[in-house]
């Protein structure tokens, strides 16, 4: 967590520990399963709707569009109209959004380096007695 020196000089609502802070609500926003993997799977890519939904296996129609609405919000996906029937619409990351992956990539890589080791934990403690408290 982001320690008080480190906020000294920004706004009050930049201090995710407040409740009415705008920095948590963002947070809120992109730390979500679907929104990390909207912007790994943009990547550098210019892609689709469709092009989206397979690549993000699991994810429905409702969701996409919703977590689309919100990384665009967020000015974290551009997205881009053309004039053709039916209408052509892309997604890309913004430059914002473009910085947010590396974090998306950082977090993907832990998750592969410790699998193993989260696996055989969960395991363990899933067949500890009093585990099904």
């Amino acid at each position: 967590m982001v320690t008080k020196h480190l906020l000294k000089g920004l706004p009050e609502n930049a201090d995710l520990r407040r409740a009415d802070s705008l920095a948590r609500e963002i947070f809120s926003d992109v730390a979500n399963k679907w929104a990390l993997l909207i912007i790994e799977a943009l990547g550098e890519s210019t892609l689709r709707f469709s092009e989206l939904r397979d690549e993000v296996e699991g994810i429905s129609h409702k969701m996409l569009t919703q977590n689309l609405r919100m990384l665009e919000r967020n000015g974290l996906v551009d997205r881009k109209v053309h004039p053709t029937v039916p209408p052509k619409v892309e997604y890309t990351l913004t430059a914002p959004g473009r910085d947010l992956r590396a974090t998306v990539d950082a977090m993907c890589g832990w998750t592969h380096q410790h699998l193993g080791r989260i696996e055989e934990a969960r395991r363990r403690f899933d067949t500890a007695p009093g585990a099904s408290q």
